[in-house]
């Protein structure tokens, strides 16, 4: 009944599972980062043992803190702050609960599978395919628990929090399915869909917006709600925010190519990158001045309270890291920052300065309100800011040191530029390690501060008890639904159209046609200006009835984020095979090659290595000819990779024999001396598991890796034959390894890198070389 005045009793059990779950899940991620940062200084904590190293526990870390973590912290402050926001209770206390517990059971299983080797070979993305189905039905438990509770909203506008609410939700869906499509090949495994450069740009697609929609948008959402409540001030600007985030939303989508700098991406790629990398700097920081400038007048505050210092020391952790990223997307600056520690500081400049300071300082404001009582220590709180402004100042620091150090040494030439000046990776590795150590000293004083945190928190709640909030509300009729006409045919909507059609029309139309559409997108924009400026009123009015209604103003989200994907994506997974190979063409892996593939991608080795040599003189010098885009187009998933904590494989084939390789992953050190790599005696003795094989060619087959038809005693058969080949040529080396081990699989793929290729002319080019008329 309209204007009935009833008391809610928000769902803050909730909450507090999910705040208790990412304290816990911090730690771990935390404790599991600072572990893998000492093994980059101490070879030796790799045990020896195949479920700690580096290459199979890095994944856990970044796995745990974006997920396990952050994404613990983003559902309690989502679900708190929604509650509160559309004064209704959240719609289904079972789709929370089940939300809840599928979460975790999914971390569990990442916690489990990762170490094990089970891992789809891709940053960010390494969780198998039983698992990834359970994150898109759990989000989309999320999802409709979400989307259900605005339907039954006692508040008609959405405020500015919903709207970085909506934005993740939407994004984080099509972006996660969209980079998870694969075939399996059994229970535990599967093979991407795209290869090659099409996996390579699906990837960072999805990578770098993981990075702006999982750990960017829903932190800022809450940002606008909690960083007002804690100083007790309006935010600065709604203007700003409105203008915040459209820009971000946007342009966030666009910048993922700008990881693929000077690679084999096609150049327009990424330029593209390179362009909306830069465009962001105005949203992001408009954003953080609207969050700073909020405490006008309460900067006084951030003597008294805990959770103030750590909102703004994040959202000043905010600007400098969006301040950074577009610079390392500066092409020249790219350069010499890419595979370097310098993009490995600007990461956890943002996880670390913005998103687990964020967390502090909601966990610090939420605790005591949760359990009705005051925070236990505010000292202990203060002490934890301190420590973690310090060891985060510490970490970012060295890598700033470290990666132009390194990135410097591996570029520079002597006698004229005809020689490296330090030939040896290894010297390289040798001259940052004292950097990698303070990154260490760093990573454990912040992860001590967390430690303070969960200490100060636990004590907090056995002083209190836990409440739920409640709040009267008067239930009011619901505002009057916007059609589809009033949402897409009105003047906001079709000027932004128009700018966004002519503006990409400018930019990949051919010549009339970028002529024409850059004289309409001058148009449109004066025009849409002068509009703007006589009829402001009536957008101002459209604008607040789309806040009424989440329906249109999803559709509006979804259309500004799909925009950008498909621009990127499509052009470049439907074109023609011959378009995009250059001068070479992939020649498909070997039964026993493509074994070794798998236990490559399953010991992480595309941690530490990349597969991909820039037209650099000193890349090439270094590692041979540079990297064509044909040469991996078969390659489900890519290995281009992004760090390099030892030398590029692309073009390794041939380079040692095979009694060396079997010594370097016996223990690297008996042939390059220095070396931090971990020793994996287990290859050498453990049988390579083939039972599997003949279904993994067929899967290559239906992704259109053009192996010829073959019976599964062809396919082992090739295997053996090339297996007991590479044994008896280690056994004339005085080696003696059984032919069904593990490493003359992987020896059989190392030795084929840079050599599984033929030269290749595209259909056109051979069109013409037929027509030719020789006089």
């Amino acid at each position: 009944m309209s204007g009935q005045k009833v008391t809610i009793e928000f769902n803050d059990r909730i909450v507090r599972m999910f705040l208790i779950a990412s304290i816990f899940w911090g730690a771990v991620g935390m404790l599991a980062g600072v572990f893998i940062a000492a093994q980059l200084n101490f070879h030796i904590l790799n045990f020896d043992m195949p479920w700690l190293t580096f290459g199979r526990l890095r994944p856990l870390h970044t796995n745990a803190s974006i997920f396990a973590f952050v994404g613990n912290m983003m559902f309690a402050g989502i679900y708190h702050s929604t509650q509160r926001l559309t004064k209704a209770r959240l719609a289904s206390d079972f789709l929370s609960n089940l939300h809840f517990w599928g979460w975790q059971l999914i971390i569990v299983a990442a916690a489990i599978t990762l170490p094990l080797g089970f891992s789809r070979g891709k940053e960010y993305a390494e969780l198998i395919w039983p698992i990834n189905i359970a994150v898109a039905l759990i989000w989309v438990v999320f999802a409709i628990n979400f989307f259900w509770t605005l339907a039954r909203r006692n508040e008609k506008s959405l405020y500015v929090a919903i709207w970085f609410y909506i934005a993740t939700i939407i994004t984080v869906a099509m972006l996660y399915i969209v980079n998870h499509l694969s075939i399996p090949t059994g229970l535990l495994h599967s093979y991407p869909i795209f290869g090659g450069v099409q996996d390579a740009l699906v990837q960072w697609w999805y990578g770098h917006n993981a990075v702006a929609f999982f750990l960017t948008t829903p932190i800022l959402g809450i940002m606008y709600y909690y960083l007002p409540k804690a100083v007790e001030r309006p935010v600065y600007s709604y203007r700003l925010s409105v203008v915040h985030f459209w820009l971000l939303v946007f342009i966030y989508i666009w910048a993922g190519p700008h990881h693929l700098l000077h690679t084999a991406l096609p150049d327009w790629l990424q330029s593209l990158g390179m362009l909306f990398s830069l465009m962001l700097w105005a949203p992001s920081w408009g954003g953080m001045l609207n969050g700073l400038l909020t405490l006008r007048g309460a900067w006084d505050k951030l003597r008294t309270e805990p959770e103030v210092k750590f909102f703004v020391a994040g959202v000043t952790f905010y600007g400098m890291a969006t301040f950074e990223g577009p610079l390392l997307s500066i092409k020249s600056v790219n350069a010499l920052s890419h595979y370097t520690d310098w993009t490995i500081g600007h990461v956890h400049g943002g996880s670390l300065g913005w998103n687990a300071f964020m967390a502090a300082g909601l966990f610090y404001w939420l605790a005591p309100r949760l359990w009705n009582t005051k925070l236990y220590s505010k000292a202990a709180a203060n002490m934890h800011f301190w420590l973690g402004l310090f060891g985060i100042l510490l970490y970012v620091a060295s890598m700033w040191v470290s990666g132009p150090t390194q990135g410097l040494m591996l570029s520079a030439t002597a006698e004229n530029g005809t020689i490296l000046k330090y030939p040896n990776f290894v010297e390289t590795l040798t001259a940052i390690r004292p950097m990698m150590l303070t990154r260490v000293l760093g990573g454990a004083l912040f992860l001590t501060g967390w430690f303070m945190l969960a200490w100060n928190i636990f004590m907090t709640i056995r002083s209190g008890r836990a409440v739920n909030g409640a709040m009267e509300v008067y239930q009011e009729a619901p505002a009057p639904a916007m059609g589809l006409k009033r949402t897409f045919i009105d003047a906001p909507f079709l000027y932004s159209a128009g700018i966004v059609v002519f503006g990409c029309a400018w930019a990949f139309g051919s010549d009339w046609v970028s002529v024409l559409s850059l004289i309409l997108l001058v148009v449109v924009s004066i025009s849409a200006f002068v509009h703007l400026q006589v009829s402001g009123a009536s957008w101002g009015e459209w604008y607040e009835q789309l806040l009424e209604n989440s329906l249109p103003f999803t559709l509006l989200v979804t259309i500004a984020v799909f925009v950008g994907g498909v621009v990127q994506i499509v052009p470049l997974v439907t074109v023609e095979q011959d378009q995009v190979v250059e001068d070479r063409i992939q020649i498909p892996y070997t039964p026993l090659e493509l074994v070794g593939r798998d236990i490559y991608i399953r010991e992480g080795c595309y941690n530490c290595h990349s597969q991909q040599i820039r037209p650099f003189v000193a890349e090439v010098m270094r590692y041979g000819d540079y990297s064509r885009l044909g040469e991996s187009i078969y390659d489900h998933p890519y290995q281009w990779g992004s760090k390099r904590t030892g030398p590029d494989l692309a073009r390794v084939g041939g380079k040692y024999n095979h009694a060396w390789h079997v010594r370097h992953l016996e223990n690297p050190r008996s042939t390059s001396e220095g070396s931090n790599m971990p020793a994996y005696p287990w290859l050498l003795t453990d049988k390579a598991g083939i039972d599997d094989l003949p279904a993994k060619i067929r899967v290559q087959r239906i992704l259109g890796v053009p192996y010829p038809e073959m019976s599964d005693e062809e396919i082992y058969a090739q295997y053996r034959q090339q297996a007991e080949k590479i044994a008896g040529e280690l056994q004339g080396m005085d080696i003696y390894v059984e032919p069904d081990r593990e490493i003359i699989a992987l020896i059989a793929y190392l030795q084929g890198l840079g050599k599984k290729w033929e030269p290749y002319a595209p259909a056109a080019a051979q069109a013409a070389e037929k027509t030719e008329v020789v006089p």
